[in-house]
């Protein structure tokens, strides 16, 4: 069990983070920030892309941080053939995102970055997901009922289609689901003891 003299703070709305975080058994509160800028310098190839968006989440924070307070800033990006799968605009880009990973495999990355006043730490990790040869009705079925538009890649793995899409996941589930717990349990126990 971590016993961490910070109060922990989750800059994120997400409630999958929220309940991931809170399997860990750590208090915490989250505080966000509107429209933080997600963009990133063309050139950064897979896990770069979320490392460097959840530093500069960071960034955004560190001026109304207190002493004894750490933040826990993250972002999540779904990888294929060298493209981001980002959150779907709308139900024609979701079920395009589907098919595209219909039938291959993806990887899945999470930047992470803790922040006190007074230092800074920063890791990602990869999970690799491959989905089976999805037909049009369930690719549709899915976004329909799910809606899956604040999801990177339109799909949450927790859900229906991860139940009947999901071949094989190589790394952290959790981490597909938009934070590597046992990951961040471990750097946090470290960034402690720094």
């Amino acid at each position: 069990m971590l016993n961490l003299q910070y109060q922990i703070i989750l800059a994120s709305n997400s409630p999958r983070r929220k309940e991931l975080l809170a399997g860990l058994g750590l208090d915490y509160e989250v505080r966000t920030l509107p429209d933080i800028d997600e963009s990133y310098p063309v050139g950064l190839k897979g896990g770069e892309i979320p490392l460097y968006i959840s530093k500069e989440k960071a960034d955004a924070y560190v001026a109304m941080l207190k002493p004894g307070e750490l933040i826990i800033t993250a972002d999540t990006i779904v990888w294929l053939n060298d493209e981001v799968l980002g959150k779907p605009h709308d139900r024609v880009e979701a079920i395009d995102m589907l098919h595209k990973l219909s039938g291959h495999t993806h990887e899945v990355f999470t930047g992470v970055t803790l922040t006190t006043t007074e230092k800074q730490r920063s890791f990602f990790a990869e999970t690799k997901v491959t989905f089976c040869a999805l037909t049009d009705s369930e690719i549709s079925y899915y976004v329909d009922r799910y809606k899956p538009f604040d999801k990177a890649g339109s799909y949450g793995v927790q859900e229906w289609i991860g139940y009947i899409g999901v071949e094989r996941i190589e790394g952290s589930y959790f981490n597909v689901m938009g934070l590597p717990v046992q990951r961040l349990y471990k750097e946090l126990y470290q960034f402690h003891h720094q």
